[in-house]
């Protein structure tokens, strides 16, 4: 590690501390040169996730996107953002334990439809009717008897 003020390639890890979720490690340094101490961090470098559409089209996989879809489900119900990111969170957790970096957009929309089946009933209707094409008044009428 080079030194960020001297440019000395020799330091000393003087504090060693790991981030609340586990993905980065905190260290303080000193320079053996010049004395000075600056910090680095280690984090794991993660591949990145594709999401195959159902055209074939491959794009990176959008956290934010995601969190939009399951909220916009969920407006005016009693789900709440702290429960939208819980669900996205255990979502990503899912995918990236995957054997592979690429998912079809399908698989990501069944694992929503489940978490959002568990909380919210209503949730769940809006978020299906999405993302199953609803088409007709007999396809919600379908998943409604599904949920009774």
């Amino acid at each position: 590690m080079h030194c960020i003020f001297c440019k000395n390639k020799e330091s000393e890890v003087i504090e060693t501390r790991l981030s609340d979720d586990g993905t980065t490690v905190r260290r303080r340094r000193r320079c053996l040169k010049c004395q000075k101490r600056f910090t680095t961090y280690e984090r794991i470098e993660e591949l990145p996730i594709l999401v195959i559409k159902k055209d074939g089209r491959r794009e990176r996989f959008n956290r934010e996107k995601l969190r939009n879809g399951i909220l916009k489900a969920c407006e005016k119900t009693s789900v709440g953002i702290d429960q939208a990111d819980e669900i996205i969170s255990n979502i990503e957790r899912k995918i990236k334990q995957q054997d592979s970096t690429e998912i079809e957009s399908k698989l990501i929309g069944k694992l929503v439809a489940k978490e959002l089946k568990k909380i919210d009933k209503v949730s769940y209707i809006r978020f299906a009717s999405v993302f199953k094409r609803f088409i007709e008044v007999e396809d919600f009428e379908k998943e409604v008897k599904k949920l009774l």
